[in-house]
């Protein structure tokens, strides 16, 4: 920004005056910041409940995550609910910032329809609160979360955010904040009702959670 009111408005400015004016003014630069996992306070954190547990039913574990969709000219956020079993999108938002309204927000819609026995997240702030945890404990859910800087505990959200941003973000190259969210939402009822997964014998999710509903033992 001094860069660029110095060279192309003829402005004598320094970095320090830029800085405490965009401060004043509250305007910030729109980007993802180094780490969307970053924890908020350690008490709230909770176990790993993940670890050889077979899982084999859905509605048993649902993943959550938070990931960053770039457009032209900035971001958006994304937070999805998946069913592990069935690697379905039970549910998702999409925002143009961080607050922790929109995660609680869906997350209750989500619950509202169905419930899982555990939900996975990572030790960000948005899951280390006391406003996740109460939320969860209401609906009598078990709460897991990610060994810290253990990517891997949370690999099946995380590889469809991969496919997500490799085979639509990135080949469209949306242009607005508009397009990218009419894109995300093609691009996830076609994910949950037409693509194959080879994890499901060839089924996609939706169709693998009808087929293949549990039915516990009597």
């Amino acid at each position: 920004m001094t860069d660029h009111l110095r060279n192309n408005h003829g402005y004598i400015v320094n970095r320090k005056r830029v800085r405490r004016l965009m401060r004043v003014t509250d305007i910030i630069a729109l980007f993802p910041g180094p780490n969307l996992s970053k924890r908020y306070h350690a008490q709230y954190v909770r176990p790993y409940l993940l670890r050889n547990l077979v899982i084999d039913h859905p509605d048993q574990v649902w993943g959550i995550d938070i990931t960053y969709l770039p457009f032209q000219k900035g971001f958006l956020y994304l937070f999805v609910i998946i069913d592990w079993h069935t690697r379905e999108v039970v549910d998702y938002e999409i925002s143009y910032s961080l607050e922790k309204e929109f995660i609680l927000r869906c997350l209750r819609r989500a619950l509202c329809k169905r419930k899982p026995e555990i939900i996975n997240s990572d030790q960000g702030s948005h899951f280390t609160c006391q406003a996740y945890l109460d939320l969860l404990e209401g609906h009598q859910v078990r709460v897991s979360m990610d060994g810290k800087g253990r990517a891997l505990d949370n690999v099946r959200t995380e590889r469809f955010f991969r496919s997500l941003k490799y085979d639509d973000i990135y080949i469209n190259e949306y242009n607005t904040p508009r397009e990218m969210i009419a894109g995300v939402n093609n691009y996830i009822h076609d994910y949950n009702t037409i693509r194959p997964h080879a994890s499901l014998r060839g089924l996609a999710p939706y169709t693998f959670r009808q087929q293949h509903a549990y039915k516990p033992a009597a």
